[in-house]
C-alpha cells in the first residue's frame, strides 16, 4: 500500500487544469470529496455511510468511526472545459489520477484513514495585445503546476451519539508563473520573460465532529462540522528574467542573456481558516438527503507579508441518493445508487469588482459489482456540469463538465478466525 502511495506522488504533482481563473491564489482548489460525494453536490459534513457500503469521507474525519470494513478507494478525473469571451471559444480536456485512499477499522467504533489526493491545480495561458510607439506588443501570461495533499487521520465514537476525528496532512508541490513580452510582427524585437517558481511544503490540520440521532426506527439525522486550521506552509521561491528572440517559424532561440536570477528565496504561505457545516437525513439502505455550507476566510491568506487581495469564499451544496431495493435479486437496476445534487460557490476571486461565481448540477451512480461473503466492490461515477465566471466587463466564462470515476473495495482484513 505504501509503495502505491509513493508511486502516485509524481502523478498528483503533475495534475493540471485549463482555466484563466487558476492564476489567482493557490490555483483552482480541488476539494477533498470522492466521486460519491461530488455526485450529491459535494455534501460531506453530515455524511457517514453512503448506502450499504463503507465510505471514506475525507471532508469530515469524524465519519471514520462509521467504517466497519477495511476500505480502499482509487479514482480518476477527466474534465472538459470551454472558455469564451463572448466572441471566441477555446475548448480543452484534462485528465489525471484523482485519489488513492485507505481506511482500516481499529475497533467497532474507530478507524484510521490515509492517502493522497490533489489539493489545487494551476494551468492557464492568455495574451493581452497592446501598441507601444507603433509596435504591436503581446503580454503573455501563463502558469502551470499544482499542490498535492498526503494525509493520515483517525476518527472515533464517544458514547451513542457523538463522533470526533482529525487529519494531519502534508501539502506539497510547485506553482510556476511566466510573464512574457513579445512582438508578434518584428523578428528583430528582443522579447523578455519573467519567471517565478514556488516550491511549497508544509503541514495542515483538519478536525471534525458529528452528532447523530435516530428520528425513528430506520430514519437518522446527522449534524456535522469540520474545519481546517489556518496553517503556514513553507515556500522556496526562484525568480528568473531573460531576453530571447524568435525565428521565422515562431520557435524560440536560445536565451540571449539573463538579466535577473534569485534562487531559493525563503518565504511562507498563510492559509485561511475554513469551516463546513451540514446535515444528512437518511433512511437506512434506502435514501438520504443533505446540505452543506462552507465558509473560508481567504482575506487572511498571505504570501510572505504580501496580501494578494483574495476575498472570503462561501459555498452551498445540496444533494441526495436513493437505492430502490438493496436486497433485490431479480433486478440489477434496483441495486444501483442514484445520486443528484447542486452546488454554488462564491470563489475567492474578484476582478474589477466582479465576483467570480461557480454553479454546477451534479449527478452520478454507485454500481455494485459481483462480490463474495467478505469482499464487496463498487464503481462510483460522479459528474459536474457547470459554469464559472461571466463574459461581462471583459471577463471570460467557463462551461465545464467534470467526470470523476472511483473504484471502492470493502474487505475484512486483520480478522481473527476460530477453528474447532
Amino acid at each position: 500500500m505504501f509503495l502505491c502511495l509513493l508511486a502516485s506522488v509524481n502523478t498528483f504533482a503533475q495534475s493540471t487544469t485549463n482555466s484563466p481563473y487558476s492564476e489567482f491564489g493557490l490555483g483552482q482548489l480541488s476539494g477533498p470529496q470522492l466521486p460519491q460525494n461530488r455526485a450529491m453536490g459535494g455534501i460531506a459534513a453530515g455524511l457517514r455511510k453512503s448506502g450499504g457500503y463503507n465510505n471514506i469521507n475525507l471532508a469530515n474525519p469524524a465519519s471514520y468511526s462509521a467504517i466497519q470494513l477495511t476500505t480502499f478507494d482509487v479514482g480518476m478525473y477527466g474534465g472538459f472545459n470551454g472558455i469564451t469571451d463572448g466572441n471566441a471559444t477555446e475548448k480543452n480536456f484534462t485528465a489525471s489520477l484523482n485519489h488513492l485512499v485507505f481506511a482500516i477499522p481499529v475497533n467497532r467504533k474507530s478507524a484510521v484513514s490515509f492517502g493522497i489526493l490533489p489539493f489545487s491545480t494551476m494551468g492557464y495561458r492568455y495574451r493581452t495585445p497592446t501598441t507601444i510607439e507603433g509596435i504591436n506588443i503581446d503580454h503573455i501570461y501563463s502558469g502551470d503546476g499544482g499542490l498535492s495533499k498526503a494525509y493520515a487521520g483517525y476518527g472515533f465514537q464517544l458514547g451513542k451519539h457523538l463522533s470526533l476525528g482529525a487529519n494531519v496532512s502534508y501539502i506539497f508541490g510547485k506553482l510556476e508563473k511566466n510573464r512574457d513580452t513579445e512582438s508578434p510582427d518584428d523578428l528583430t524585437f528582443t522579447n523578455s520573460r519573467n519567471q517565478s517558481s514556488k516550491s511549497i511544503g508544509g503541514l495542515s490540520f483538519d478536525y471534525g465532529a458529528q452528532y447523530f440521532q435516530n428520528l425513528s426506527k430506520r430514519v437518522k439525522l446527522t449534524l456535522g462540522y469540520s474545519g481546517t486550521a489556518g496553517n503556514k506552509l513553507d515556500a522556496s521561491v526562484t525568480e528568473l528574467s531573460t531576453h530571447y528572440t524568435k525565428d521565422a517559424t515562431g520557435a524560440e532561440d536560445v536565451a540571449l542573456d539573463t538579466t535577473f536570477f534569485n534562487d531559493g528565496i525563503s518565504s511562507s504561505l498563510k492559509l485561511p481558516l475554513m469551516h463546513r457545516l451540514g446535515f444528512v437525513i437518511e433512511k437506512t439502505d434506502k435514501w438520504l438527503v443533505g446540505a452543506d455550507l462552507t465558509l473560508s476566510q481567504w482575506e487572511k491568506y498571505r504570501e510572505g507579508s504580501e496580501n494578494p487581495g483574495l476575498n472570503n469564499s462561501m459555498g452551498i451544496a445540496v444533494g441526495g441518493q436513493i437505492t430502490p431495493d438493496i436486497t433485490s435479486v431479480g433486478s440489477y437496476l434496483k441495486l444501483v445508487e442514484y445520486r443528484l445534487g447542486f452546488k454554488y460557490d462564491k470563489t475567492y476571486i474578484n476582478i474589477n469588482n466582479n465576483d467570480i461565481n461557480e454553479y454546477a448540477l451534479t449527478f452520478g451512480f454507485g454500481f455494485p459489482l459481483p462480490s463474495n461473503r467478505s469482499t464487496f466492490y463498487k464503481i462510483n461515477l460522479g459528474t459536474e456540469l457547470g459554469r464559472r465566471g461571466a463574459t461581462k466587463n471583459n471577463l471570460v466564462r467557463e462551461n465545464f463538465a467534470n467526470i470523476y470515476l472511483g473504484f471502492t473495495i470493502n474487505d475484512k482484513w486483520f480478522q481473527r478466525y476460530k477453528f474447532d
